[in-house]
């Protein structure tokens, strides 16, 4: 749900502008982080944590914890909370990095 409206900063939505999460098509507005579009889309997993393989969201929501890494736009572990939507953005959640996880497999 996206908030039109804030009681104290007025109006928050820009231009509307479509993103793509898993090739499927979301409404996002301009100036709105990739994380804050998702979750106004019902989409609050945005990948697993490298070592316990868990589910990760958006935590701090300033680029600080690193739980929003995501791949957009074919670059991997980028923080999704500091990076504003573009029209037609393709995201990915960061389901995996096999190459930590093969080595937490070997202890």
């Amino acid at each position: 749900m996206h908030i039109e409206k804030h009681p104290v900063l007025g109006r928050q939505l820009h231009k509307p502008v479509t993103i793509y999460f898993n090739d499927q098509p979301y409404q996002a507005y301009t100036q709105q982080s990739v994380a804050a579009a998702l979750m106004a889309n019902g989409i609050k997993k945005l990948g697993v944590s490298r070592k316990l393989v868990q589910s990760r969201g958006l935590f701090c929501s300033r680029g600080r914890c690193c739980s929003c890494y995501m791949t957009i736009d074919g670059e991997d572990h980028v923080r999704s909370c500091l990076t504003e939507v573009e029209e037609g953005m393709r995201i990915y959640p960061n389901m995996d990095d096999p190459e930590v996880r093969r080595e937490i497999d070997e202890d």
